[in-house]
C-alpha cells in the first residue's frame, strides 16, 4: 500500500482540492440556473448549491490528479526520463512496481473520475461528458503517447485549464447549474498557483530533463526566466484574488496568505537549485492550501 501512496504523490493533491473548494465557494449565494451560460432549467430556483454534486466534483478532481500522477510515472518510467532524479522516488523508475501495474492503476483512477463525472453529467448536462473525455485524454497524453505535449513545454497549459478553470468553473456549474464571472476569475487564480507548483518542480529538474530531451517550459525558457515565471505566477494569483474581491468583496481574505509567498519567492530568485527546491515545492504547496482556504472562506462569508 505504501508504494501506491507514494505513486499517488499526496503532496500534489491540494492542486485537486483547492479549485473545487473555490468553485463551491463561488456557488454560494448564486441562484440555480442563473449567471453566465445557464444550464438545464430547474423547477427549484432557490439560492444555494447542491452539495452532493460538489462532493462528486471533488471525487472527479482527485481521481484525475491521481490518474495523471500514475500515468506520468508510467510514461516517464518507460521512457527512462526518471532514471536519474532529485525528487521523490517513482514507482517504475525506482523498481517499486512494474510499468503494467502502474498503467493499470492510472486507468483505474481515470475510471473512478469517469463514473463520478457521468453521474454529474446525467444530473446536469451531457455536454460534461465531452469535457471529461478531454480531461482524461489530456491527463494520459501529458507524458504518454508518441508525442507527449508535456515534453513540448505545454504542461502548464494543461494544469491551468483543467486544474484551474475547468475544476473551479465546473464545480460552480454542477452545484448551481450556472457559471459566473467570479468563478472564472477565481479559477484563473487557482490555475496560476497550480502552475507555480509545476514550474518550480520543472525548475528543479532542468538539468536532468534537458539531458533526456524532455523539453518542458522550464527547459525552453532556461533557468533565469523560469525563476521569474514562478514569481510572476505567484503574484498573478494574488492579483486575481483582488479582482475577485471586486465582485465579492470578502474574497479579499485570500491575501492574508501573501506572507507565505515571500520565503519561497526569495529562495527561487536567490538561485536555489536541486534538493533545495524540494523545500520550495513544499512551501508552494502550503501557500496553495492557504490562499485556497482563505479565499474560499471569504467567498462563503460574502455570499
Amino acid at each position: 500500500m505504501r508504494r501506491w501512496i507514494i505513486g499517488a504523490r499526496p503532496r500534489t493533491l491540494p492542486a485537486a482540492v483547492v479549485p473545487v473548494a473555490l468553485g463551491a465557494g463561488c456557488a454560494l449565494g448564486v441562484v440555480r440556473g442563473g449567471g453566465w451560460f445557464p444550464g438545464v432549467a430547474s423547477a427549484d430556483v432557490a439560492a444555494g448549491p447542491i452539495w452532493w454534486r460538489a462532493a462528486l466534483a471533488l471525487v472527479v478532481s482527485l481521481a484525475l490528479q491521481v490518474g495523471v500522477n500514475y500515468a506520468n510515472d508510467h510514461s516517464d518510467g518507460v521512457r527512462g526520463t526518471d532514471d536519474v532524479r532529485v525528487g521523490p522516488a517513482r514507482l517504475v523508475a525506482g523498481g517499486l512496481a512494474t510499468a503494467s501495474e502502474v498503467k493499470r492503476a492510472a486507468f483505474v483512477a481515470f475510471a473512478v473520475a469517469a463514473v463520478a463525472g457521468l453521474a454529474l453529467a446525467l444530473a446536469t448536462t451531457l455536454w460534461l461528458l465531452a469535457i471529461g473525455v478531454a480531461a482524461i485524454a489530456a491527463g494520459w497524453f501529458y507524458t504518454g503517447g508518441p508525442r507527449p505535449y508535456g515534453y513540448l513545454g505545454l504542461g502548464e497549459v494543461f494544469v491551468f485549464v483543467f486544474f484551474g478553470l475547468v475544476a473551479t468553473v465546473g464545480t460552480t456549474w454542477v452545484s448551481v447549474e450556472a457559471a459566473t464571472a467570479l468563478s472564472l476569475v477565481v479559477g484563473a487564480a487557482a490555475g496560476s498557483i497550480a502552475c507555480a507548483l509545476l514550474v518550480v518542480n520543472n525548475l528543479r529538474d532542468i538539468p536532468t530533463d534537458r539531458e533526456v530531451g524532455k523539453r518542458t517550459l522550464a527547459v525552453r525558457l532556461g533557468d533565469g526566466r523560469t525563476r521569474w515565471l514562478y514569481v510572476g505566477l505567484v503574484v498573478a494569483t494574488f492579483a486575481l484574488v483582488i479582482v475577485a474581491a471586486a465582485i465579492r468583496p470578502w474574497a479579499i481574505t485570500g491575501v492574508v496568505a501573501a506572507p507565505l509567498a515571500v520565503g519561497p519567492s526569495r529562495r527561487v530568485l536567490a538561485g536555489a537549485s536541486g534538493a533545495d527546491l524540494i523545500g520550495v515545492l513544499g512551501d508552494t504547496g502550503r501557500l496553495q492550501l492557504a490562499v485556497g482556504a482563505a479565499t474560499t472562506l471569504g467567498l462563503a462569508l460574502g455570499s
